[in-house]
């Protein structure tokens, strides 16, 4: 079993960047896929980025694909969301998560596919 904490999160101005960090305690995270989800107020969770479990297979939602880049860190058993070029409907909690079970497409875009989340972070993009 592993717990994730989410950390990063914040007040920032449109146009900034800022760094989101998902740490884990119990387990190694490079024994899951993980991934990053977002929720704004009376939303669904959406999907934005996941990473696999060697690190090499990425995929990212068509909105957020090419100013998100999520990577691993090995060493602090961490996953990061770097998020650049903010804009106002990145306002949203964000939760990463992590997926034990393997599939064999490794795509990891489905809420269904992670069986651990943590508790979320605020991050609120003002202009």
């Amino acid at each position: 079993q592993v717990q994730l904490v989410e950390s990063g999160g914040g007040l920032v101005q449109a146009g900034n960047s800022l760094r989101l960090s998902c740490a884990a305690s119990g387990r190694d995270l490079s024994s899951y896929a993980v991934g990053w989800f977002r929720q704004a107020p009376g939303e669904e969770r959406l999907f934005v980025a996941s990473i696999s479990k060697s690190g090499i297979n990425v995929n990212y939602a068509d909105s957020v694909k090419g100013r998100f880049a999520i990577a691993r860190d090995s060493a602090e058993n961490t996953v990061s969301l770097q998020i650049n070029s903010l804009e106002f409907e990145d306002t949203a909690v964000y939760y990463c998560a992590a997926a034990s079970t393997i599939y064999p497409d490794q795509t990891y875009r489905v809420r269904s596919r992670y069986t651990y989340w943590g508790q979320g972070t605020q991050v609120t993009v003002s202009s």
